[in-house]
């Protein structure tokens, strides 16, 4: 597998980790370094990882994690969007958000978004590739991708205001639906 190969494929992974965190920074999270810092970093983590485990797992899990992969992306992101979609819709300041760079919610969307890199560690295992050069280069990817969403949403949280809240939510609803319905159709 070549670098170029590798390049491609960090990219399509990490889009659904910039979609999140551009939809973050937009909804008014991750406005200090220390919280843009934690969100891109998870997700390029996440994203290295996944791989690697779904290589460690080898073809014999394939069939069983490959029934129900999708609906486990589908939930984390419809949940996190659901609330999200909430609490842009509550008029009251006194509605205490749950800040997408931190605890559960973190790891929740981690996991939804670098789902899609454990069924490519478990095709590179197919192909015998050695996992690290190819994990590295997803997580370096996709932290840097993140990163510049982040950079971007929080512009147009700024311009728009509580409404990107809402509209980030319908995002990761989204995202969480096309990962579904991709793996129902195909």
């Amino acid at each position: 597998m070549t670098t170029y190969e590798i390049i491609i494929i960090a990219i399509g992974l990490a889009m659904d980790a910039s979609a999140v965190s551009l939809a973050a920074a937009a909804a008014g999270f991750a406005k200090d370094a220390r919280a843009k810092f934690r969100l891109s970093f998870h997700f390029g983590l996440f994203q290295f990882f996944m791989p690697v485990l779904g290589w460690l797992l080898g073809i014999s899990f394939v069939s069983h994690f490959k029934a129900f992969d999708h609906w486990i992306a589908f939930f984390l992101l419809a949940f996190v969007g659901i609330r999200m979609i909430k609490e842009g819709m509550d008029k009251s300041s006194e509605i205490q958000k749950k800040d997408p760079s931190k605890g559960m919610t973190m790891v929740m969307l981690s996991v939804a978004t670098s789902i899609d890199a454990l069924a490519v560690g478990l095709s590179l295992a197919m192909l015998d590739v050695n996992i690290w050069y190819p994990s590295v280069m997803i997580g370096v990817i996709t932290a840097g991708m993140s990163f510049a969403a982040i950079k971007i949403g929080a512009k147009l949280g700024m311009m728009f205001g509580k409404r990107m809240e809402i509209f980030g939510g319908f995002i990761l609803i989204l995202i969480g639906s096309r990962i579904l319905f991709s793996h129902l159709i195909l």
